[in-house]
C-alpha cells in the first residue's frame, strides 16, 4: 500500500468522509471507534513516512557556498579614527579706517592669492591729511634754512669781534707804552703832569675797549649756539613732518584692503555702499587657507606607545583621510603634530596631519575617516571578514576540505584592513574558506561551490541562463 503526501490525501479523506453515514449504518456501534483510529495511524505513518525521506534527501544535498583562499602577504600597521578638518589658518579681515565702502573685488567663496586687492574704502580725507603733512614739512624745511643762515650771520659777527679785539689789544698795548714814556718824561720834569695823565687815561680806554670787545666776542659766540639750537629745533620739527607723513601714507594704505594669505573667502559682511567702522567688531570677510589644510583626530592614550615607537622608527608616518560618502583613493598626508598632554576626561591625545589638499576634497569643519599607518607587516595570512563566524567558543571559520565538505576551524584574528581581516593562528596559506553561505552549514556538510557575485564566472552563468530562457 502506498502512503499518501498531504496533497493526495485530501481526494481520498473527502470520500472517507463522504461514506461515513454508510459505514456507520453498517458497522456496529461498538467497533466503529476501532475503525476512526485505525485510520489515524495509518494517515500518521505515511507522513512520518514521507518525511523521513525527504530529509534523508535533504541531508545529501549539497549546500551551495561561495569560497576563498587565504592569502599571504604585507599588510600594513595602521590605527583608525574620525577627525575633524580644519583650515591651516584663519583670517579675519577688518578695516583699521572708518568710511564708505566703494569697493569689493571679489565674489563670496572665491579663491584669492596673498596680495589681491579685496576692499577700497574712500580716501579722501586721508589724502587731504597727507597733504596737509607734506606742507608742514616744506614749511619746517624753510625753518631750518633760515636758522641754518642765523648760524652763519652769528659765526661771522664772532670773527668780526675777535678782529675787533685783536685790533683792540694792539691799540692797548701801544696806548701803555705811551702812557709808560710820559710818565717817565713827567718825572724827568719835561712835561706837564696834565699831559702824562692825559696818554694815562687813553690807555686805561683802550682797556677798556678790549675789555668790551672780549665781551662782545662771547655774546657772539653765545649768538651762534643759540642759531644752532634753532636748526636743530628747524630739523626736529621736519621728522616730526615727517614722521607725520609716514603716518599720514599708512593710513591712506589702510583704505585699500589686500588679502593677508591664499586662501579661500566666507560670507561677506558688509556690501558696496555701506559704512565701515575702524576696527569693527564684526569682520569684513574671513579668509582660511585650505592649501595645506589640517585634520584633527585622536588616539587612546594606551596607543601613545605604539606612536612613539614607529614614529622614532620610520620618522614621519602617513596618514591617509576619506572622505565621507567617497569610495575612490584616499587623501594622503603626515603625520605633523602630537598634543603635548593627555585629555585626562577622554583618555585620549589629540594629533594632527598636514594634507597639500591640491584636489581640494577636504573642507573645514567636515569629518573624515582617518588610518594612520604606523608600520608594515610581511606574510601575514589574510581571509575576507565575512568569512570569521563566532560561537560558544570563539572565532571560526568553515573550511572547505579536498572531499567538498566542512570543517569548523578555530582561529586567532588579529587586525582588520579594509575588507580583509588578518589571521594570526589557525590557517595556512591557499586553503579554502567560505565567504558566504554559512548559516546553513554544519561540521561535515557537503558543499557545491558556487562564483561570487560580481565575478567573472557569475556574468557568464547569467549570461547563460539568459541565452538558455531566449532559447525556450
Amino acid at each position: 500500500m502506498r502512503c499518501l503526501n498531504s496533497v493526495e490525501t485530501t481526494k481520498p479523506f473527502s470520500l472517507v468522509a463522504q461514506s461515513i453515514p454508510r459505514l456507520y449504518s453498517l458497522i456496529p456501534r461498538g467497533r466503529l471507534w476501532l475503525l476512526l483510529l485505525g485510520l489515524t495511524y495509518l494517515c500518521a505513518a505515511c507522513n512520518a513516512s514521507d518525511a523521513q525521506s525527504s530529509g534523508k534527501a535533504a541531508k545529501k544535498r549539497p549546500v551551495p557556498v561561495v569560497v576563498a583562499a587565504a592569502t599571504q602577504k604585507t599588510i600594513p600597521i595602521q590605527l583608525s579614527a574620525t577627525g575633524t578638518v580644519e583650515a591651516y589658518s584663519t583670517v579675519s579681515v577688518k578695516s583699521q579706517v572708518g568710511g564708505q565702502l566703494t569697493g569689493v573685488y571679489f565674489q563670496q567663496g572665491q579663491n584669492v592669492k596673498k596680495g589681491d586687492l579685496l576692499f577700497k574704502i574712500d580716501s579722501r580725507s586721508l589724502q587731504a591729511a597727507l597733504m596737509q603733512a607734506n606742507a608742514a614739512k616744506a614749511k619746517d624745511l624753510a625753518q631750518v634754512k633760515q636758522a641754518q643762515a642765523n648760524v652763519t650771520k652769528a659765526i661771522a659777527q664772532v670773527n668780526q669781534a675777535k678782529a675787533n679785539v685783536t685790533k683792540d689789544i694792539a691799540q692797548a698795548k701801544n696806548a701803555d707804552v705811551q702812557a709808560k714814556r710820559y710818565n717817565s718824561l713827567l718825572q724827568k720834569g719835561a712835561i706837564s703832569k696834565e699831559q702824562a695823565d692825559q696818554f694815562q687815561t687813553t690807555a686805561d680806554a683802550q682797556r677798556a675797549t678790549v675789555n668790551a670787545d672780549q665781551n662782545g666776542v662771547a655774546d657772539a659766540e653765545a649768538a651762534v649756539v643759540a642759531a644752532e639750537a634753532d636748526v636743530q629745533n628747524a630739523k626736529a620739527a621736519v621728522a616730526a613732518d615727517e614722521a607725520a607723513i609716514d603716518n599720514a601714507k599708512v593710513q591712506l594704505s589702510y583704505s585699500s584692503i589686500y588679502s593677508p594669505i591664499t586662501g579661500r573667502t566666507g560670507s561677506l559682511k558688509l556690501n558696496q555702499g555701506n559704512l565701515v567702522q575702524a576696527n569693527a567688531t564684526d569682520p569684513l570677510i574671513t579668509i582660511s587657507q585650505i592649501h595645506p589644510i589640517y585634520v584633527t583626530f585622536s588616539i587612546a592614550q594606551r596607543l601613545l606607545p605604539d606612536l612613539k615607537k614607529y614614529s622614532a622608527n620610520n620618522g614621519k608616518l602617513q596618514v591617509n583621510a576619506i572622505p565621507p560618502k567617497e569610495t575612490g583613493r584616499p587623501v594622503q598626508g603626515e603625520l605633523t603634530f602630537v598634543d603635548s598632554a593627555l585629555n585626562t576626561q577622554t583618555g585620549t591625545i589629540q594629533l594632527k596631519a598636514t594634507f597639500a589638499n591640491a584636489e581640494e576634497r577636504l573642507v573645514p569643519g567636515q569629518f573624515v575617516n582617518v588610518v594612520l599607518k604606523l608600520a608594515e607587516e610581511p606574510n601575514v595570512i589574510t581571509v575576507p571578514s565575512p568569512a570569521i563566524q563566532t560561537g560558544q567558543q570563539g572565532q571560526f571559520v568553515f573550511l572547505v576540505k579536498a572531499d567538498k565538505t566542512v570543517e569548523m576551524r578555530p582561529v586567532t584574528v588579529g587586525d582588520t584592513i579594509g575588507n580583509e581581516t588578518a589571521i594570526k593562528q589557525g590557517l595556512q596559506p591557499g586553503e579554502q574558506i567560505v565567504t558566504d553561505g554559512q548559516f546553513n552549514l554544519v561540521p561535515g556538510a557537503a558543499v557545491q561551490v558556487k562564483p561570487e557575485v560580481g565575478s567573472r564566472e557569475a556574468e557568464g552563468q547569467g549570461s547563460r541562463g539568459a541565452e538558455g530562457q531566449r532559447g525556450e
